[in-house]
């Protein structure tokens, strides 16, 4: 299957006045324009090219690399607005088309947005949308505290910069931990510094600076002395008391434990774990 706004590997099938054609195990064929073609080429080799839909609104594949892909976000230049919506430069010849209803705000002429790409179901064209939140979701968590990330700054705030987490999570990096000039729009790694209860996500650009080896372990030594020295998990604490307490695994919980305890900092009781 030819999957539109995302990368296939296709093979050559053979080579016409308006391009090469290309097909898949499925015999579904799809033209590559000569201006996209390589420099050196068989028919039968296969080639990466990226598909989406020409003005005519048909499958069409290219050698150029859009700005994002399906499912994914991107940070978008606005060629124009028309009475239709806006257009956005995503790197490929037919532009990127955003409608009224998947603007956050009216967009402008000459502006960058945050723009999430996705199939439109009624038309099964690749649109464009700049209503972000609608495509993230902090409920069901797929990251852990001190583990390295990649977000997309999204908007600065009094608070610091707001950000997409790995293209799923919303999170934040607070002004007291920016120390460095960065935007809306920047690509980069971060690393969670802390998972809050409601399921919040608080960031930090700069690798945590922790002692321990198991950096959850130092983690789980600072909740406790914020505990007063006791907190009431241990190896044997069901799965989700720990998430909702500590936002880690129980794999996690159960190992950085394990080493709080060969380094004699923690003794593990029936109710609980407590610092020597």
């Amino acid at each position: 299957m030819i999957k539109l706004g995302e990368y296939n590997i296709l093979e050559i099938l053979r080579e016409t006045e308006p391009g090469l054609y290309l097909g898949d195990d499925e015999e579904n064929v799809v033209l590559l324009p000569h201006k996209y073609k390589p420099e050196e080429y068989e028919i039968g080799d296969e080639i990466s090219v990226f598909i989406y839909l020409d003005n005519e609104e048909r499958p069409i594949a290219t050698t150029l690399d859009p700005f994002l892909q399906l499912n994914t976000f991107g940070y978008l230049h606005c060629s124009d607005v028309t009475e239709y919506g806006a257009f956005m430069d995503w790197g490929l010849e037919k532009q990127l088309f955003v409608p009224f209803k998947e603007q956050a705000r009216p967009m402008k002429k000459g502006n960058w947005y945050i723009v999430y790409l996705y199939i439109d179901e009624k038309t099964n064209r690749l649109v464009g949308s700049s209503k972000t939140n609608h495509f993230l979701q902090n409920e069901t968590l797929t990251v852990e505290p001190f583990q390295e990330v990649d977000i997309l700054v999204t908007h600065l705030t009094e608070k610091g910069a707001n950000a997409i987490v790995n293209g799923v999570h919303k999170g934040l990096i607070y002004i007291e931990d920016i120390f460095e000039d960065i935007r809306t729009g920047d690509k980069m790694k971060a690393f969670i510094k802390k998972i809050r209860p409601d399921n919040k996500i608080d960031l930090v650009l700069q690798t945590p600076g922790y002692k321990s080896i198991e950096p959850n372990a130092n983690f789980i030594r600072e909740e406790l002395e914020a505990a007063g020295g006791f907190l009431p998990l241990h190896d044997k604490s069901d799965p989700d008391t720990i998430k909702n307490m500590l936002g880690m695994s129980k794999k996690s919980f159960k190992k950085a434990i394990g080493t709080l305890y060969k380094d004699k900092q923690i003794v593990i009781k029936e109710d609980g774990i407590e610092l020597i």
